[in-house]
């Protein structure tokens, strides 16, 4: 019989090296996530460029709650509650697109891009019963740092700024992947996996697992890549928390900056022929800036509760229910003229060979995280381990607490924010 060390509290199955395997496992915790975590805190929604212009929208969730994230004509970003105000129907079941407007299929109660509700057909039933500016839909905050767009059910929390913190400088690093250019979304795919949601954010930043897991993809890879990801044993190689649960894990860290540049590495030779075709149009300086970049940025920023900044792409997370979590890898690439359209489709290559459902590493990563899911159902209070490296993290110049690459100073990070979150009123 294994002793519960654990109180019955959530805040309490959190300590400072394991957690209690039940946060995998407890509906009644889940509950309390969704309510205390997703719907308190910001969540990210989109990127701006699958909102180019007026009248453009995604549809989404934040937590388990529908959402449509508009771009009105004026260009101001909104994020509404895909439910009607009439019968609660769903206005929109498109992933993507264009509108005026949204008009519930129900009834036809209609709303504008920023949800005001602009019309009600056969009205005459309604004299002196229904306001229209207070039927509007239910609008969240919205704010947006570096193109990456977050919204919220909380209108008293902190601005967006203040909540990414110290994760701002390594989003704005993530950024210059572009090689000058801004980045925009060149394709997305989404898979479900049978665990919690928690196991996956504990993945981003997990070094200790990468030559384990994904020993094919690094026997299918070229040598100069191969030995680039080769960071087990590199003392340069850190993790740093960032606040807020968010985290840094630094694989390749003369890639971390790649404005920091001194010509001396040489490009890959499996891209010879992406130089070839810039050049015809691009200088030398231009063409390096982007084919250096090729591989993204030699990190991964999680940033609590759902969205990674993974290397090259977008890992975002969506609670199903305690034991399922969608997730959805979103290919970025620079946005610039039609030369830069060999760029893309190698990025679109690279991401495929390891993030595409048919890659080496999403079916190895998604196995892992069943596994533990499934392991997790016995002794549901025996610990989940979080100590590797506890015992030699030092605060860096910021106060937060770093180490090496394989240790877990990550997610103890984002279990300290959960811990704190689950313990608010």
């Amino acid at each position: 019989m294994t002793e519960n060390i654990f109180a019955d509290a959530p805040a309490d199955l959190v300590l400072a090296d394991r957690v209690a395997g039940r946060l995998y496992t407890d509906p009644e915790i889940f509950e309390q996530e969704m309510t205390r975590i997703f719907e308190r805190t910001w969540v990210w929604v989109a990127h701006e460029s699958e909102l180019p212009g007026p009248g453009t929208f995604k549809s989404t969730y934040v937590g388990r709650q529908p959402v449509i994230v508009s771009r009105d004509r004026k260009g101001a970003l909104h994020t509404l509650l895909n439910r009607c105000r009439h019968r609660g129907a769903s206005l929109c079941e498109k992933p993507r697109g264009k509108a005026n407007g949204f008009t519930c299929p129900y009834h036809a109660w209609s709303y504008g891009l920023d949800g005001t509700l602009r019309g009600i057909p056969y009205p005459d039933g309604y004299e002196g019963v229904a306001d229209k500016k207070d039927l509007s839909l239910r609008k969240l905050r919205t704010e947006s740092y570096g193109g990456m767009v977050f919204a919220t059910f909380d209108e008293g929390i902190e601005p967006l700024a203040d909540f990414l913190g110290d994760a701002k400088l390594w989003l704005d690093r993530f950024m210059k992947q572009g090689g000058g250019y801004p980045i925009k979304v060149l394709g997305k795919h989404q898979f479900r996996f049978r665990g919690n949601w928690k196991i996956q954010l504990e993945n981003t930043t997990d070094g200790y697992h990468f030559p384990i897991v994904h020993r094919s993809w690094m026997a299918s890879v070229d040598a100069e890549t191969a030995d680039m990801m080769s960071f087990m044993t590199d003392p340069a190689a850190i993790t740093h928390a960032l606040g807020n649960g968010h985290s840094v894990m630094q694989m390749v860290p003369e890639h971390s900056d790649l404005d920091a540049d001194d010509g001396s590495e040489p490009l890959q030779a499996r891209f010879d022929h992406v130089v070839a075709e810039l050049s015809r149009t691009l200088d030398d300086a231009a063409v390096r800036k982007l084919v250096r970049a090729m591989h993204g940025t030699g990190f991964n920023l999680n940033l609590f509760p759902n969205v990674s900044m993974s290397a090259a792409f977008f890992r975002v997370l969506r609670p199903i229910s305690v034991d399922e979590t969608l997730i959805e890898h979103i290919a970025i690439g620079p946005d610039g003229p039609p030369e830069l359209d060999v760029v893309n489709r190698e990025r679109l290559r690279i991401h495929e060979h390891f993030q595409g459902p048919f890659g080496f590493g999403t079916p190895d990563d998604a196995e892992g995280w069943d596994r533990v899911q499934r392991g997790a159902q016995a002794a549901p209070d025996m610990p989940i381990l979080v100590n590797r490296g506890l015992g030699r993290e030092k605060d860096d110049e910021h106060g937060w607490p770093t180490a090496h690459v394989t240790d877990e100073t990550g997610m103890r990070a984002a279990y300290r924010m959960w811990k704190q979150m689950m313990s608010d009123d």
